[in-house]
């Protein structure tokens, strides 16, 4: 037996792994799991190419809790160690900078510093749950076993043991204050949150498996059963494969097993391959979406060479993609030491366009080939790929070939499309196509109406950041305007040459605007005469564009926040149809009471219409109606 201190060249250095290399103590199993599949796959490699002259059969790594001894076990069948190369990867620890990482960190706890792939403390990682760590190995090469024992201190020993197996096994001698990790619960949660797709099969315990009956078993004979190993982890997940390789009722499957409480099938996947310039695989699904834009992210799970990362994946996914589900493996991005955040990289940015470039292809391609169902799913996918116009130039430029603007009878246009549909009705008279919009078809049917019978086309665009795309789309298209078919009447929205003529005069105009202006609360209200259609309404409430525009994205976020308009009360225009005849009643009724009931009246069925008319005002109104048809 030898014994010796382990090289580094500060004491120090166990207190620094428990308080700062990782955020969070559970993830020693993940760093241990990950270590024993590496000397497995190494062995693999070493015997395909020869060097390793040993049978690699089908090797495990198991799991073992010991209550009683309150032990963990990890244990596998990989390429093993020497005891010269226990001596060199556990007692060195490669640790050069020791000094420099004290000095440097040991004001930062919590923090998680960034040295995990120059400094391979992987392995120390255990003795943040553990008082006393003991590895057991026995390399493939016809050496004697080693066993080493360390207690956390600089001190540890090494001497040979009986081990006749291949492979190595870790005992961890859990601390009092870390039984949590004596629990078979405990236990399989991180096993599955951590190691459910690591690519050698992990076993954790055994389960009892039901047999099939024998064909001479009676109806009431109980079906047999037979213990087998717990094996936790499904070694050979779909993103693994080739594209090639899977049909959509494996894709169905394998985001049943990401989601196993989620019962709403996927509208659509999108299968990530590349190996150049960096190494990548995964698999996104389009889910359902609703429109709120939070409730939906962190469900893609980031993974490195099979081992979960994180489900924090901004940073990697365009954060428009976050709200989008499934899996991204890449051993190509650049991890820190607890592997749970990423760093700031120049590949991290090339992996985010191929996905974003990645993604609008995809889009394009079912756009093209049934462009009957990509217009059906539009309501449940548009909210990303809005969200994508907004954030990512590339994404938007894309996305001009596939992203729909429906409208309120149900027909779905490209932007492009729409331009040409409208422009010969919609062109107003400074030249410029004005699209009409609506967000709401039941609260602004009335304007709707008016609308389409001048033949105009209405848009229903009602997803919360629409005021924010439809800025960009004005920006990027000269000559081009939105607006909402309530924010004007109809003859004011898209400007013709012709002119209407009032049925009343200059005096008579005055009058009436007195008496309303009167009667009327301006301080809701902005009152306008204005000429229209006889058949139009006597009076309309429209609210103007810019300012709902910028309460709209205020209330999404940015926008009309510098100005102040998230804060400001509601003002609406009142435009009063000179040309109605209840307008001209209402001009010469002899009664003022006449009169005040008259605009009252007038006045609530436009709120009416405009959805404004509620609590004490409807009540009011209804009452007076009643009265009005005695």
């Amino acid at each position: 037996m030898s014994t010796g201190t382990i090289n580094v060249a500060v004491e120090n250095i166990f207190p620094l792994i428990k308080k700062f290399l990782y955020s969070d103590h559970e993830i020693f199993l993940r760093e241990l799991i990950s270590n024993a599949t590496d000397a497995t796959l190494k062995l693999k490699h070493l015997t395909n190419i020869g060097e390793a002259n040993v049978e690699y059969g089908n090797p495990i790594i198991e799991v073992k809790i010991d209550k009683d001894k309150k032990q963990l076990h990890i244990i596998d069948q990989g390429i093993g160690m020497t005891k010269e190369e226990v001596e060199k990867y556990i007692n060195e620890i490669a640790f050069s900078g020791a000094e420099e990482f004290i000095e440097k960190y040991k004001d930062k706890q919590g923090e998680d510093a960034g040295i995990i792939g120059h400094f391979g403390l992987g392995f120390y990682s255990a003795f943040m749950v553990a008082n006393k760590v003991e590895i057991i190995t026995k390399s493939y090469k016809d050496e004697p076993a080693a066993h080493w024992t360390c207690d956390g201190s600089p001190n540890y020993t090494l001497e040979e043991s009986s081990k006749t197996e291949r492979g190595t096994e870790i005992i961890l001698h859990i601390s009092d204050d870390e039984t949590e990790f004596l629990e078979k619960g405990k236990i399989t949660e991180l096993l599955t949150k951590y190691n459910k797709f690591m690519p050698i099969p992990i076993k954790f315990g055994m389960k009892t498996e039901t047999l099939p009956k024998p064909e001479d078993a009676k109806e009431d004979d109980k079906a047999p059963t037979q213990e087998v190993d717990n094996i936790i982890n499904n070694p050979n997940p779909a993103w693994t494969k080739q594209p090639t390789e899977l049909e959509e009722k494996d894709y169905a499957s394998f985001y049943r097993e990401l989601y196993p409480m989620q019962f709403e099938e996927p509208l659509f996947n999108i299968h990530l391959n590349v190996d150049y310039p960096f190494n990548l695989t995964g698999i996104l699904y389009f889910p359902k979406m609703t429109n709120d834009m939070n409730i939906q992210k962190d469900k893609i799970q980031l993974y490195q060479n099979q081992v979960f990362v994180t489900d924090n994946v901004e940073g990697i996914v365009p954060e428009f993609l976050t709200m989008l589900r499934g899996v991204i493996d890449s051993p190509d991005i650049p991890l820190n030491v607890s592997r749970s955040y990423l760093q700031a990289d120049g590949a991290v940015k090339k992996i985010s366009s191929y996905i974003t470039r990645k993604v609008a292809d995809k889009l394009k391609s079912l756009f093209n080939e049934n462009r009957e169902d990509f217009e059906k799913k539009w309501d449940d996918i548009k909210i990303v790929i809005e969200y994508g116009m907004l954030t990512e130039e590339k994404f938007y430029e894309k996305a001009q070939s596939f992203a729909l603007f429906p409208t309120v009878d149900g027909s779905y246009f490209t932007f492009e499309e729409l331009k040409d549909k409208i422009k010969d009705s919609q062109t107003d008279k400074d030249d410029k196509l004005v699209i009409l919009y609506a967000s709401d078809k039941d609260e602004q049917h009335s304007y709707i109406q008016s609308a389409k019978d001048k033949g105009y086309e209405v848009l229903l665009l009602d997803s919360p950041i629409i005021s924010h795309l439809i800025q960009k789309l004005e920006s990027t298209n000269e000559n081009v305007t939105f607006t909402r078919v309530d924010g004007d009447h109809i003859d004011n929205l898209i400007k013709k040459d012709e002119e209407a003529i009032s049925k009343l005069s200059e005096e008579e105009k005055e009058t009436l605007k007195t008496f309303l202006t009167d009667t009327i609360p301006t301080e809701k209200f902005s009152v306008q005469l204005e000429a229209m259609d006889s058949s139009a309404n006597p009076f309309i409430i429209t609210e103007p564009e810019f300012m709902r525009r910028m309460k709209d994205m205020q209330k999404s976020g940015g926008g009309g926040g510098m100005f102040g308009m998230g804060n400001m009360p509601d003002m609406y225009n009142l435009i009063v149809n000179t040309n109605h005849e209840l307008v001209s009643e209402i001009l010469h009724t002899k009664t003022n009471k006449k009169k005040e009931r008259l605009v009252n009246q007038a006045l609530d069925l436009a709120k009416l219409s405009k959805n404004l008319l509620k609590g004490e005002e409807m009540t009011a109104f209804i009452k007076r109606s009643y009265e009005m048809i005695k």
